[in-house]
This record gives structure tokens, sequence and C-alpha cells, in this order.
């Protein structure tokens, strides 16, 4: 779209034969550049006054011509136009042979309003228009100019005539220009560009736009170069605001970090806006506190975020955090953050930045450096909160300094910037809540069974993930038994968190019933088939964000140190890896049943034999998922750094997460890492019962004989208790086979085991009531007490507290021993 009134420049040599003709030109009237080249203008236009210079005329006269403002001329198609038209003949050129007579300037004629600004379109053409007309020869010397040439050379006609451009502008641009021109000859064609380049006695650069068109007779021989040129100084600062405003929205924001949005603000911001660009913001944010709303008044403490400057062409960031500052009420900084609205200070000598200069040596150190002479502050503000404040400052680099124009650009960037900021600000302090809620719901300290040693390791994921519902646990079950529980919620965030605190005691829940890892993960199915449903559209307020569905995956494993037995199961989980101890790593083939959450499918258990020795590793999918790499050679990994050799299990954890995580987690990672022990067989005594309660006596005498063995004769008295009353009720009650079975754990663990299934429960016996007082009793005398089912039959357990005397020492490979 042209931004100037059309405007053909013809170009004739000394004999009237067109030998330029330019695309204002052709647009004006109609014919094309080579179907008029070579005519003779007059007969071309019909127009009689346009005919050729005589031999004598215009000598020592080049440039001054004849105007008129309303002559007829002819359009191609034939129709008689009203053209202002002025002609001006041209000094000879310096190649020696006939070159350009006389420039012709077309123009529609000007309308009443126009006139009174300008009398005539030549007049505009030569001193008014923005367009500067330089005809040039073949040796690329001036032959004419127009007055906006004069003016933006700032030399007179005579200084002009006869040089070439180079030698008048020293700027680079000059040089690209007339290897432009030199083209345009070479080639016939028109050449279009824009160039920075200077104005005489006005400060900073300029935008030019630059077309050259050749100039050649009829028989094509080159005889110069007309060039127009304009200027578009304020046109192309406006596309470049735009562009960098559309860079802004496409690169501010990438990412919900606060570091990483403030560190592209500045890198979109230097050096197109700015020499040097910061952003400091409350420290209050980074502490994930709740900025106060609105201006915020008074000394303020900020903290640098970001910041970028380019020196000398070398271009310099920060990427850490820089320390905090308080800024004093009448800083720069406060005063922006006070007022709410941006500063713009186009000198050091502003009694703000005086101000704020002189307080310490380094800064006025700093602004001696680099040059530093031009400043814009905009606050940080989004949602009606204030952040923080962004700086833009000149230096040396830029000469020109910041005027009214640049404002509005500053506030727009950093509009754009602190939505983004805004967003990573609330986002951290969310994470670090559901971080927070997660830990919390995680086991704060690991139990020290006896059946086991273990270490494990938590991994949150990427920031801009968010945090998931990975979780482990170890849970101490009834005779010396174990459970290890490794999970995973799909999702991040708080519900994910939330939903895996929920998912871990249920969990805890069933485990301490007893369930085997079958029946555990079906219940726990159908809990997660519950909160799905609890989660749905129906469940929650009109406008209120949905959960969406739950799902999770989980392995369930129950380790027995009696008979070394481990019992598990999967629901959608990857499989445990076991270390034998010839350092062999290996994933056990464990049937995956469904993950958690669709409903009605089996889980399958298995049963393994742990060696003495061994090593057992659950995790989650989130340790062998990576960018880098699929879940076959995350197995593999994983699978060669559990077979490393390490001091203990907080090592051998250390050294798994650093070799299949190096750069982090992309998604939260849980590694649960156990040692299994074995009881010693000295330490568990078996009897088979009678259903006879004359059989009672005896065993009651052969559990008080196995005490003195073990030396734990304090306990006999209880033991005694116990042991007559879980065995009387399970001959009057139960059904056979009846066992009794002592271990001497850390507790002193009695277990009675009958085929029935019918369990007991505690109640309160009335005064005329034969039974109902024995599980009270129980219940009374020992710590704790319970009830687990087997496959056939039940147990009824209880364990008594013994000093730490009084408890089995295990050796590292797993045998207790006194």
């Amino acid at each position: 779209m042209d931004v100037y009134p059309p405007l053909g420049v013809v170009v004739t040599d000394r004999q009237g034969l067109v030998i330029g003709w330019t695309p204002g030109a052709e647009r004006l009237l109609g014919y094309t550049s080579a179907e008029a080249r070579g005519r003779s203008a007059t007969e071309l236009l019909d127009a009689p006054v346009l005919a050729a210079e005589e031999p004598n005329r215009g000598e020592g006269a080049a440039g001054h011509g004849e105007r008129h403002p309303g002559l007829g001329v002819r359009h191609k198609d034939g129709r008689r136009l009203a053209m202002a038209v002025s002609r001006h003949p041209l000094a000879p050129g310096t190649d020696g042979i006939a070159g350009p007579g006389t420039v012709l300037l077309f123009g529609p004629p000007s309308g009443p309003a126009a006139e009174r600004l300008r009398q005539s379109l030549s007049g505009w053409v030569l001193r008014d228009s923005p367009l500067a007309l330089t005809v040039y020869d073949t040796d690329l010397r001036c032959v004419w100019q127009s007055a906006v040439t004069h003016r933006l050379s700032g030399l007179p006609d005579e200084a002009r005539r006869g040089r070439r451009l180079t030698e008048v502008l020293g700027d680079p641009d000059a040089v690209e220009w007339e290897e432009r021109m030199r083209l345009a000859m070479a080639t016939g064609e028109e050449q279009v560009a824009e160039l920075k380049g200077t104005i005489l006695n006005e400060p900073g650069s300029r935008v030019f736009s630059v077309s050259a068109t050749p100039l050649r007779d009829a028989d094509g021989r080159t005889l110069g170069v007309c060039a127009l040129v304009g200027d578009v100084t304020e046109r192309s600062r406006a596309r470049e605001r735009l562009s960098l405003l559309n860079d802004a929205s496409l690169r501010v924001g990438s990412t919900l970090d606060i570091a990483q949005t403030a560190r592209e603000l500045t890198e979109v911001s230097v050096p197109r806006f700015a020499d040097q660009a910061r952003v400091d913001l409350l420290e209050v944010i980074l502490r994930g506190d709740e900025p106060a709303p609105g201006p915020l008044a008074g000394p303020v403490r900020l903290r640098r975020i970001a910041e970028l400057t380019l020196f000398e062409g070398v271009t310099t960031a920060q990427r850490t955090a820089g320390e905090a500052d308080v800024y004093l009420a009448d800083s720069p900084a406060a005063l922006c953050l006070a007022t709410g609205r941006s500063s713009l200070y186009r000198t050091n000598a502003a009694p703000p930045i005086r101000s704020y200069i002189d307080q310490t040596p380094e800064r006025q150190a700093k602004v001696r450096r680099y040059g530093t002479h031009s400043w814009i502050l905009v606050p940080v503000k989004a949602r009606g909160t204030t952040l923080g404040v962004v700086w833009f400052t000149r230096i040396r680099e830029t000469p020109e300094s910041f005027d009214a124009d640049d404002l509005p650009l500053a506030e727009d960037l950093v509009a754009r910037a602190a939505v983004c900021l805004d967003n990573a600000r609330r986002f951290a302090r969310e994470r670090v809540a559901a971080l927070a809620l997660q830990r919390s719901l995680l086991p704060q300290r690991m139990p020290e069974p006896s059946a086991v040693e273990a270490a494990s390791r938590y991994l949150p994921a990427e920031q801009r993930y968010g945090v998931g519902g990975d979780w482990f646990d170890v849970i101490e079950l009834s005779g010396a038994r174990v459970a290890l529980v490794v999970g995973d919620v799909v999702g991040h965030g708080i519900h994910a968190a939330a939903t895996m605190g929920r998912l871990r005691t249920a969990v805890r829940t069933l485990a301490d019933v007893d369930a085997a890892p079958d029946e555990l993960l079906t219940r726990l199915d159908d809990l997660v088939v519950r909160l799905s449903a609890e989660s749905g559209a129906d469940a929650g307020p009109p406008g209120a964000e949905l959960s969406g569905d739950i799902g999770a995956t989980c392995l369930y494993a129950v380790y027995d140190p009696v008979s070394r037995r481990c019992s598990m199961a999967l629901a959608g989980h990857p499989p445990p890896a076991v270390v034998d101890p010839d350092g062999t790593a290996r994933f056990l083939d464990v049937p995956v049943g469904p993950p958690l959450g669709l409903g009605g499918l089996p889980f399958e258990p298995v049963d393994v034999t742990l060696p003495e020795g061994s090593l057992l590793a659950l995790y989650t999918d989130g340790l062998i998922h990576s960018r880098h790499r699929d879940v076959g050679e995350g197995l593999d990994a994983l699978r060669e750094a559990l077979a490393a050799s390490e001091d203990s299990l907080d090592a051998l954890c250390d050294h798994v997460v650093r070799t299949l995580l190096p750069d982090g987690p992309s998604d939260d990672a849980a590694l649960l890492v156990v040692r299994p022990r074995a009881l010693d067989g000295h330490r568990v005594a078996v009897w088979d019962v009678e259903a006879d309660a004359a059989a009672v006596a005896r065993i009651r005498s052969d559990a008080v004989g196995r005490l003195d063995e073990w030396g734990l004769g304090e306990a006999a008295f209880v033991t005694e208790l116990v042991v007559s009353e879980l065995v009387t009720n399970a001959i009057r009650y139960g059904d056979p086979p009846i066992q009794l079975r002592l271990i001497h754990d850390r507790a002193l663990i009695c277990e009675v085991s009958d085929s029935s299934s019918t369990a007991p429960h505690l109640r309160r016996a009335r005064v005329f009531d034969e039974g109902g007082r024995g599980l009270l009793l129980v219940a009374q005398l020992t710590e704790r007490w319970g009830t687990r089912q087997a496959a056939a039959g039940k147990t009824i357990w209880c364990e008594q507290p013994l000093t730490p005397a009084d408890g089995p020492l295990l050796s590292p490979r797993g045998t207790a021993t006194t």
C-alpha cells in the first residue's frame, strides 16, 4: 500500500526519447517501461509542450524547469488525463556520450486544499515531498537532485553534482545502495530495499525506502539510473514494534518457571528494544507468599530474577537469582511500584535517577562504564496484584534515548509477561502446597522391622509437570511379616497428591486386617472406582473444577521372614526386581493385572522364595521412563544399576537415581529397596494341638519350657494365660487341625490357628455370661492382637512387648542370633 501520493518519473534523452519510466509512471499512464522506452515522450503522451530541449537551452541551469499544474496527457487506453507535470532539464553526463536530457514528473492534479499547501505537484516533489529524487549517470555520479535530496545530504546542487553517493555519505549502507544501483543498471530491473542511515544535523538513525530504476535508450544502452528515497522510519518502527510484541507472545511464558519466564522477557527485549533489561520481583513471591494487592508504598524489597546486557557487542546474562535489595521510597523502583505507573527518564539528571545512582559507588561505576543514559521502569501487574518491576535501559551501544512512543511498547511487553509470571507464581505456589501435602502423606520415617532392611527415594517431577501421586510404604504385619507397597496415581497436582493419601491410607487399613495381596488389590480397585464416581460431573457444585476419572497402579507384596516366602500381586505396575546373592539382577515374572479403577477384573498372586543375601527393588514407572529412552532401555539400565556393589542400601538408591535420572525425572519417581532377613528356626516353636481340653495343660507347659530356653522366663505368666485362653477357644469353637506357634522376634508372638473361618470379636460380658471374657483378657495382657484369614481357616495372634535385651539380633545375612 502506497503511503505517498502517486508519482510518475519519466527521464528522456536530449532528443526527447524516453530512457527511464518508473512503476509510478506505469500506474498513472498505463504504459509499461518496455512499451515506453525509446519512444518520443511528446508523441507518446500527445503533449507538444514536452518537446525536447533546444541545443542551447538549459545550459548552466540544470534543474530549473517549467511547471504545468493541469496539463492534458493521453493515457494508453486513449483517455485524456489532466496531470500535474513538471519538466526539468539535466546537466550533461560525465561519460562523454549523450546522457539524460530531461526529467518529467507526473502526478494527479492538486485539489484546492493541497493547492494551498503547495502550488503544484512539481513544487511538492522538488521542495516538500518526503521522496528524494536523484538521477545518476553510468558512473553513479549525480547529474540532478531534488530539494529533498539536498536536505538529506546537506550539499547544494553545485557541490553534489558530479559526485558519487559514497563520496558524500560515510554510512556503510551507502556502499550497499550503490551496489543496488549498479545492479539495476546491469539487470535492467528496478531494485527496492530498506536501508538505515542518518540525516544531517538530526540525531539518531533513520530508515529509508529506496528504489533504483535504470535509464536506457531505444537501443538498450544504459545511460544512468533514477533513484527515489523516502523516509519510512515511523512505518518501520511500527512494524518492528508489532514484530517484537508478536515474538514476545510466542517466546515469553514457554514454561511455568518464574526465573525462565523472566529470562525470556529479557531475551526478547535485548537488543531489539533496549540494551539492558532487568526483572526484579518482590521477595515475598519467591517465598511462596501472596503479595498485597494494589500499588506498594514506601521502601520495597526486590530480588533480581533475570538480567541481560548488550555491551560492546557481547551479550551477558544473569542465570541465577541475585541478592535481594531494599529500594528506598524515593528510588525509581519504589516510586514506580507506589504509583502503579510506568516511568520514563531520558537523562541521568532526573532527580530519582540521580539519587539512585549516587547511593552507591558501584552504581556510579556501572553507569560510567556502560554509559547508561535512558531509563524506562514498568510495574509488573497481573490480576490486580503487583509482582515487581522491569527496568529497560539504553547505554552507549544505542545513542538514541527512549521517547514517549517507547513507553507504550514497554508496557505492552511487560503486560504480556506479567500474566505469564503470575501464572508461574500461582503454579509454583500450588506445586509447593502439593509437594508439602504429598511429603506429609508419605512415610515420615521408615520403620525398622526385623524382617527387612529398607531404603527409599522419592523424586518429584519437573516443575512444569507438577507434583504427582507416587508413593511407597513399609507396613509391619502380624507374625513378624512385613508388607511392601509401591503405587502411582495418574495425574499431577494437589488432586493427585490427595488421592495418593487416600489410597495409601486404604492400603494400610486393608493390610492391618491381613488381606492377601490379590484380595487387597481387589478391594482397592473397588475404592478407586467409587472415588472416580464421586469425582464425576454430578458430584460437585455447578461451575466447580472437576477432577475427572481416577486411575492408579500398585504393587503389593507380603514377606514372611520365617519361611522367606514373598507373596505379591500387581495392578498395572512394573514388575519388581531381585538381586541374587551373586549380584545378578533380574525381574520377577509376575502376572500384571489391570490398573486400579477399571473394576471387575481379577488379580493373580505369585509366591517366590527370596534367598538369604538377596535384594528386592520396587519402583514406579517415573524411574525407568525418560525423554531419551524407551521402557525397555530403562529396565535394562535399572537392572545394571541394581547389580552395582554398594556399601549400603542408601548408597545403592543414590547410585540408581544418578544412573537412571542424571537430569532429574520428568515424572514423579519412587524407589524402595529392601534386604530380606530370615528368622532362625530356633526362634520359632510350633505344636500341633489335639482337639481335647486335656491337651491345654500339656501345651501350656511346653510353651513355658520353650520360653525358658529363650531366656524369657519373665514372660511365662502372661504367656500361660494367653496360650490357655486361645487354645481353649480353638478347641471349643474351632475346627481341627489346631496349631500353636510362638515366634521370638522383637516381640513375643503367639499364634493359634484352626480350620474354621469364623473369627471371634471382642465384646463385654454381662454378669451371668459364661463366656466373652477370654479375648478381653488377652487384649489387656498383650500389646496387640488380631485375626487373619487364610485359604483354609484363620489365625488368632497376639504380641507381648520384650525388653531390648530379650529381642533377637539379626545378622546381615538374616540369621537370628542371641
